[in-house]
C-alpha cells in the first residue's frame, strides 16, 4: 500500500487518499465509490458528481448496471481532471465471447464517453472466459483500458485464468464484509500479486451491522461510525473498498477515514465477528448460477 501525495477537490479542501499498485504498475486509490443498484440515470449522476466534490477519486460502475452512460456524464460534467478519477467498468457474462467482448469494451467506452478505462473487469466467472479475457489484453493494448481484471473468481478460478494467459488479472473484486472475511481468498490474491477489491462491505445492512456492539465498540475508541470502523479495517487489510450511498452526508462520513487505525486488538476483534457466509449468494452453487446467470449465458447461443 501506497500513501500517496495530498491533493485539493476543485473546491480547494485538502483531503488525503491512500493508493495501491496494481501488477501492471498503474496506481489507484484505495477508497472509491460505487454505483450498483442506481439504475435511474439522473440519482446516479448527482451521486457521482457529490462523490467527486466529496474527494473521491476511484468510481465504480459496470455494464450490468445500466448506468454507465450518467457516470460518465458526471466525470466530463466536474471539474475534477480526468487523469485524476479512477475510472472502473465491467463486462457482463452476456457478452463472454472475443467478438462479443471487443464489442462491450467499445460499448462501455461510448456510454462513458471516455477516451479510456482505467481498469475493466469480467465480471463474472462464467461463460467463454477465455475469448472475452483476450478481447480485454488486446483492449489494454490497444490503449482502450490501462489494467484490466476480474471480479467474483474463486481462487481456482484465478489459477485456471492465470494458467490459460500470460497476462495476470491486476484486480479480483469479491464480496467481503465483517460478515464473510473470506480470509483465504484475500491471502491467495495476494500471494498471486493479484490486488483484491470488495463489493458490498456493509452487507446492505444485514444483521444491524450499522448498529453491532462489538464494531460499536471498536469506534467508540475513535470517534467513528461502525461504517468508518469496517472501512478502516479492510484498508488495513490491504483491501480495495468501493462503498455506495447516494447521500452526501454519508459519502463524507465514509471518506472520513484517513485520520485513525485500528490496532492489533481491534482487528481480531473484527474477525471473530466472520460468519464465513456469504450475504447475498454462492458463486459456486449450479442452481444459482443457472437462476442469476442462465439466461445471459443462454443467449452467448443464439
Amino acid at each position: 500500500m501506497d500513501r500517496q501525495r495530498n491533493f485539493s477537490t476543485y473546491n480547494k479542501e485538502i483531503l488525503i487518499m491512500q493508493y495501491v499498485t496494481l501488477n501492471d504498475g498503474h496506481k489507484m486509490p484505495q477508497l472509491g465509490f460505487g454505483v450498483f443498484q442506481v439504475p435511474d440515470l439522473n440519482v446516479a449522476e448527482e451521486a457521482v458528481s457529490d462523490a467527486l466534490d466529496t474527494g473521491y477519486r476511484l468510481i465504480d460502475t459496470a455494464a450490468a448496471y445500466a448506468n454507465e452512460e450518467a457516470v460518465g456524464k458526471a466525470i466530463n460534467n466536474s471539474p475534477v481532471d480526468r487523469d485524476d478519477i479512477f475510472v472502473t467498468s465491467k463486462l457482463w457474462v452476456d457478452h463472454f465471447t472475443y467478438k462479443k467482448a471487443k464489442q462491450g469494451i467499445d460499448d462501455s467506452l461510448n456510454k462513458l464517453g471516455l477516451d479510456y478505462i482505467d481498469l475493466y473487469l469480467l465480471h463474472q466467472p462464467y461463460g467463454d472466459i477465455a475469448g472475452a479475457w483476450r478481447a480485454l489484453i488486446e483492449a489494454q493494448k490497444a490503449g482502450k483500458i490501462k489494467s484490466i481484471g476480474v471480479s467474483n473468481f474463486a481462487p481456482d478460478q484465478l489459477m485456471n485464468l492465470e494458467l490459460m494467459s500470460n497476462v495476470k488479472p491486476a484486480m479480483n473484486q469479491i464480496e467481503v464484509s465483517p460478515w464473510f472475511q473470506e480470509h483465504d481468498a484475500v491471502e491467495f490474491a495476494k500471494e498471486q500479486n493479484i490486488q483484491v477489491e470488495v463489493w458490498a462491505p456493509f452487507a446492505e445492512g444485514k444483521h444491524d451491522i450499522f448498529t453491532n456492539e462489538t464494531i460499536a465498540k471498536i469506534g467508540q475508541k475513535y470517534g467513528k461510525a461502525n461504517g468508518q470502523v469496517i472501512l478502516r479495517w479492510l484498508m488495513q487489510r490491504g483491501i480495495v473498498v468501493i462503498p455506495k450511498s447516494v447521500h452526501k452526508a454519508r459519502m463524507a462520513e465514509n471518506f472520513d477515514v484517513f485520520d485513525f487505525k485500528l490496532d492489533d486488538d481491534d482487528m481480531k476483534l473484527m474477525s471473530s465477528l466472520d460468519k464465513n457466509e456469504s450475504q447475498f449468494f454462492d458463486h459456486r452453487d449450479p442452481a444459482a448460477i443457472e437462476s442469476i446467470f442462465g439466461q445471459s449465458l443462454k443467449a452467448l447461443r443464439n
